[in-house]
């Protein structure tokens, strides 16, 4: 039986109804949110991201600036820059577009911004206050993720949930919102690369969740060893879980987003599609067309975390700008 297919979209779409409904209210006060990005540097990828940041904001009423900065910027100005965003009181949420130019200490560039204006949920305050069972925001992916779950599945209590990846954006915080109930919370493991027989955990999961991009790590790793004019052997960039790894009743949150070739020449270079550019390919860290036949549910990549990530995003900036209200 074909697994169910969450569908991100939706879900990011009841996100932001609700989302709209309390920006208006917000404005209807005269206290209409508002998000500034900060931009240091010309970065491609990163302009994708904002304009598409700028469109959501404007579909549910949150008011949206692009401050672009030098790509020569010090550390002390981007700092000092911050300090002003945070006590602007037209302000209420704050977000620094990644990459930061080289010799900027991105950590410390993160925690500078308040904690009150943190949308990302990344400040070690508002960390601190989600694995103490509160706070006001949590880190959006984090978030995406879980939400998704609960949209598929009510009753998490006493549940089997394996989450393979331990990064402090992503699995880290999966595990502590998943762990907030006092009395109907799940029993999670974290796994991760380096675990021993990866398979073992994975196959008694009735939830799992997956945030690794090894493949996209891979990928990286060889273009960087070929643009030096090394000879390494072809990545492995197979899914990281393949179908024999889960059961026929899990639910498969795969917020991984690798962007990889389909396949490699005989020079091993990435084969090129008809307008002569790599044929490149976006996927999870999970054997989806295989997995879509075998397993309960399943989010697709892209189109599953992806879209509620960013309404995940508006609903931060306007808890914060409610917070500060």
């Amino acid at each position: 039986m074909a697994a169910k297919i969450i569908d991100g979209e939706a879900v990011a779409e009841n996100l932001k109804q609700q989302v709209a409904s309390d920006a208006q209210a917000l404005a209807q006060a005269g206290r209409s949110p508002r998000l500034v990005a900060v931009q240091a540097g010309e970065n491609p990828a990163s302009k994708i991201y904002t304009n598409m940041q700028a469109k959501a904001c404007e579909s549910v009423g949150i008011e949206y600036d692009l401050l672009n900065l030098p790509d020569d910027l010090s550390q002390d100005a981007l700092l000092a820059k911050i300090g002003e965003l945070n006590a602007d009181t037209t302000v209420n949420g704050l977000i620094l577009q990644m990459p930061l130019p080289a010799g900027i200490d991105t950590r410390l560039a993160q925690q500078a911004v308040a904690s009150e204006k943190d949308v990302e949920g990344m400040h070690p305050e508002n960390i601190g206050r989600l694995f103490y069972g509160g706070g006001v925001v949590a880190p959006c992916t984090a978030a995406a993720a879980v939400e998704l779950l609960r949209n598929t599945c009510d009753d998490l209590a006493g549940k089997e949930v394996v989450v393979v990846g331990h990064s402090e954006i992503v699995g880290k915080p999966i595990a502590a919102i998943l762990l907030q109930s006092l009395n109907a919370a799940p029993t999670v493991t974290i796994c991760h690369v380096a675990t021993k027989d990866l398979a073992a955990h994975t196959r008694r999961a009735e939830v799992l969740f997956v945030a690794t991009g090894v493949a996209q790590a891979r990928w990286l790793s060889y273009r960087r060893k070929k643009k030096a004019g090394e000879q390494p052997p072809l990545p492995n960039l197979s899914p990281l879980i393949s179908v024999d790894m889960l059961s026929e009743s899990v639910i498969v949150i795969d917020v991984a987003i690798n962007r990889i070739p389909k396949g490699f020449d005989e020079a091993g270079e990435p084969i090129k599609n008809d307008k002569g550019k790599n044929a490149m390919q976006t996927v999870g860290d999970v054997d989806f067309p295989a997995a879509r036949e075998k397993v309960a549910a399943i989010t697709p990549v892209p189109g599953g975390v992806g879209p509620v990530t960013v309404a995940m995003l508006l609903r931060n900036t306007v808890a914060c700008a409610k917070t500060q209200a």
